[in-house]
């Protein structure tokens, strides 16, 4: 039997911080006491706080590290690899790795699909032992495509896809109403002019007309059928939210508005927000910032999007808007794990999987100096 114990902590629990240690056996919580004693051969926390392993449902990391730059294509193993590596060194234990289904192979905006690939590619590594953290599927299901039937049906129940989110990026609503906002964006990223911008907003709005409803009811259907949580992806009104709250929904990603949010807890569905949108003080589409949610209390789980660093540093700083460390912690692991249907992590208790992240704070900026999973440390 393996026993580590992790003493003079400031220990995250559910509800509240206590200064205590903890014992691990075997890759579970066995004990949870207080006081500041540090018995021989424990692990000296220094007062840090210990909390749960991050878990991260929704990021586009993944994406970053096998396309570096716009048309520069990576080595998928060495891809994930290094970021698992990098999610482990922030302080996330678990994470459900965002892909994209449903592509556009023709026309002059064609881009392909990706997803069947790096996931049998992750997942072999899983298999083979190769990676630090746990890993699950996020599938974003793009209805604006020509493809996602097709590449949903690849898929099965034993590819460990835990969330399907219904992603509409049709222009001038939901995450781009302001179009002047997704001119920026789309032409910034992609270098287009603007009769290719102009050209772009077209096809996509066909495609909305064309296929839109037929996609969106496969990928409920798909989701069902791997056993998936069913996510929404920017609702911006009431509409909106009664629409996801009839498919079933309990998770909602970035909604954009204050009334979509609050629609979203009436049909007791999560809200989840940008990390980033946090720190930053408001969205890079010119939606609601996630400080007003939080204030409004409406903010339930947060997730780091495009930067992994973010999760931890927006979780201290709700923790101290909150004046509650342990409810600002909450929203990167009991509630991300409550919301994932993954009972045996997110949480400091006994029986739990010992996933554990010891932060020191430096002039209040939270700083990862270990990460256990399943009581081995791999960061």
């Amino acid at each position: 039997m393996s026993e580590t114990v992790f003493a003079n902590a400031t220990l995250v629990l559910p509800t509240e911080t206590l200064r205590g240690a903890l014992r691990v056996e075997d890759g579970r919580i066995a004990a949870i006491d207080a006081g500041a004693c540090v018995p021989a051969g424990a692990v000296d926390c220094g007062g840090d706080l210990l909390m749960p392993g991050l878990i991260e449902l929704h990021t586009d990391n993944l994406e970053r590290h096998i396309q570096p730059r716009p048309r520069v294509d990576w080595p998928h193993a060495s891809a994930i690899i290094a970021h698992d590596a990098e999610l482990a060194s922030v302080g996330i234990t678990t994470v459900f790795d965002a892909m994209r289904v449903g592509s556009i192979p023709t026309g002059k905006g064609r881009y392909k699909a990706y997803a069947r690939q790096l996931a049998s590619e992750l997942l072999e590594l899983r298999a083979r032992d190769a990676l630090r953290i746990s890993h699950f599927l996020h599938l974003r299901a793009e209805v604006c495509s020509e493809t996602l039937v097709a590449e949903m049906a690849e898929f099965t129940d034993h590819d460990r896809v835990g969330i399907v989110s219904l992603m509409d990026h049709t222009p001038g609503q939901r995450q781009f109403r302001d179009i002047s906002k997704l001119r920026q964006y789309v032409m910034g990223k992609n270098n287009l002019s603007e009769a290719e911008f102009a050209e772009h907003v077209a096809n996509l709005t066909e495609l909305r007309a064309r296929l839109g409803d037929r996609h969106e009811a496969a990928a409920v259907a798909e989701a069902r059928r791997y056993g998936a949580i069913l996510a929404s992806h920017d609702d911006t009104t009431a509409a909106h939210v009664a629409t996801s709250a009839a498919h079933g929904i309990k998770l909602a990603e970035f909604p954009t508005t204050v009334e979509a949010a609050r629609a979203c807890h009436d049909h007791g569905i999560a809200v989840m927000m940008g990390a980033p949108n946090l720190i930053r003080g408001g969205s890079h589409s010119g939606n609601v910032a996630a400080r007003d949610l939080a204030e409004c209390d409406l903010l339930d789980i947060l997730s780091s999007d495009y930067v992994p660093s973010a999760l931890m540093m927006a979780a201290v700083m709700l923790g101290d808007l909150w004046d509650d460390m342990a409810r600002g912690i909450a929203t990167v692991t009991r509630a991300s794990a409550d919301a994932a249907g993954l009972p045996d992590r997110g949480r400091i208790e006994i029986g739990a999987r010992a996933d554990l992240v010891r932060v020191a704070r430096i002039e209040g900026t939270p700083m990862v100096r270990a990460t256990w999973v399943q009581g081995r440390r791999v960061a």
